[in-house]
């Protein structure tokens, strides 16, 4: 019953998100645009195509992303040894990142305008790494209870003095790096893990600790991109 209901409700999520958009271009191609025929119909079938896609992939994702990630982060901490926590916190961003959707579209537009001197390979391994390591430093946060402001405030710091030396073309591509790993695969995945770490520890502050993990691993991709534009320049 539980699954039915899930099903239902994501399938009203996804009506929700593609026909406002469809509506649009319906309503401007009938009064305004005048696209060939064809052309129309091959957006209609893949708004049909992305529809089923992405109902698919917001059930898979909380049929199992969700509860393996919300179990993996309760397991973590109880094996009482920092250096698994890093290691794991570390692989399970690299992983959840390689496969993020988002992350792969920015990748090949930057190697279609960069002409493939900045590989679509090589952008997802700097985003995937960045993301890895803050993912681990963000587990440590919680499990030490230390405040994220400080955390981000270092970041920041950091990311505005490396862009300082960085080449100016990978700045803006840095801060979408960052933008592109808060997409329906990482951000769930991330959210998820922190409930289940949090509520292991328990204590006063467990339900804020929970999150900012997706703030944190954001940061990893912008430090990541602009490294690379540091030996690019």
């Amino acid at each position: 019953m539980k699954l039915i209901n899930r099903v239902k409700e994501v399938f009203k999520e996804v009506c929700y998100a593609m026909v406002p958009l469809s509506l649009v271009v319906i309503f401007l191609q009938l009064i305004l645009l005048k696209l060939p025929g064809e052309v129309f119909l091959q957006f209609l079938i893949g708004v049909i195509m992305v529809g089923g896609g992405l109902f698919l992939f917001l059930i898979g994702g909380q049929v199992a992303l969700l509860p393996m990630g919300e179990l993996i982060g309760s397991e973590l901490p109880k094996r009482g040894n920092l250096w698994v926590v890093l290691f794991f916190g570390l692989l399970l961003g690299f992983a959840v990142t390689l496969a993020e959707p988002h992350v792969r579209v920015l990748a090949l537009q930057v190697d279609m305008v960069s002409q493939g001197v900045v590989s679509q390979s090589m952008l997802i391994y700097a985003v995937a790494s960045g993301v890895g390591i803050f993912l681990s430093m963000a587990l440590l946060r919680i499990l030490f209870r230390v405040s994220i402001i400080y955390l981000l405030i270092a970041g920041y710091i950091l990311i505005f003095l490396i862009a300082s030396f960085s080449s100016p073309e990978f700045v803006p591509v840095s801060f979408d790096a960052g933008g592109v790993i808060t997409g329906p695969l990482v951000v769930p995945f991330l959210l998820s893990l922190g409930v289940g770490v949090s509520s292991t520890l328990g204590g006063k502050s467990s339900t804020a600790d929970r999150f900012g993990l997706v703030a944190l691993s954001s940061v990893g991709p912008v430090l990541a991109i602009l490294l690379l534009g540091v030996f690019y320049r």
